[in-house]
């Protein structure tokens, strides 16, 4: 009984940091990533797109992105300690990025200041941790099923 409280602690703490640090992510983006639609989209009346230096905006897009997934993975593990369903989501992150930097890309580049709600959603699921809060749920509902 010790043990396994000792256990459920050790889970709280580790948790606890994982969390800790996509708050700091969060906290600090203007300082670590580069990303010029932190303040388009804070303004209500601004209608064209800001100026981007592309490689950079990717490039930070992507660090952001795997440094999230990696630490939601990581959430994932301490929580349902199964490597195979890790590696499912590992592939499912991967596959999800794809289309989201694609669509994101498309709409920048191709489309105008109109479909801007779309591509704001689009950058949102890149650079924050949103597929977590999907998957804890699915996850453990998906293992009190069984």
């Amino acid at each position: 009984m010790l043990q396994k409280l000792l256990n459920n602690k050790l889970k709280i703490i580790q948790l606890i940091f994982l969390v800790g640090l996509l708050v700091l992510i969060r906290a600090f983006e203007n300082d670590l990533f580069y990303d010029p639609f932190l303040n388009y989209f804070k303004e209500e009346n601004t209608s064209i797109y800001p100026e981007t230096e592309p490689f950079n905006l990717f490039s930070s897009l992507v660090l952001r992105y795997f440094i999230n997934t990696i630490i939601s993975l990581v959430i994932l593990n301490v929580i349902f300690k199964d490597l195979n369903l890790i590696k499912f989501l590992s592939i499912l992150y991967v596959l999800f990025f794809l289309v989201l930097i694609i669509l994101f890309y498309f709409i920048l580049n191709f489309f105008d200041e109109s479909h801007r709600t779309t591509l704001f959603y689009i950058r949102r699921f890149i650079i924050q941790p949103i597929f977590i809060l999907l998957f804890i749920p699915a996850f453990y509902f998906q293992k009190k099923s069984k």
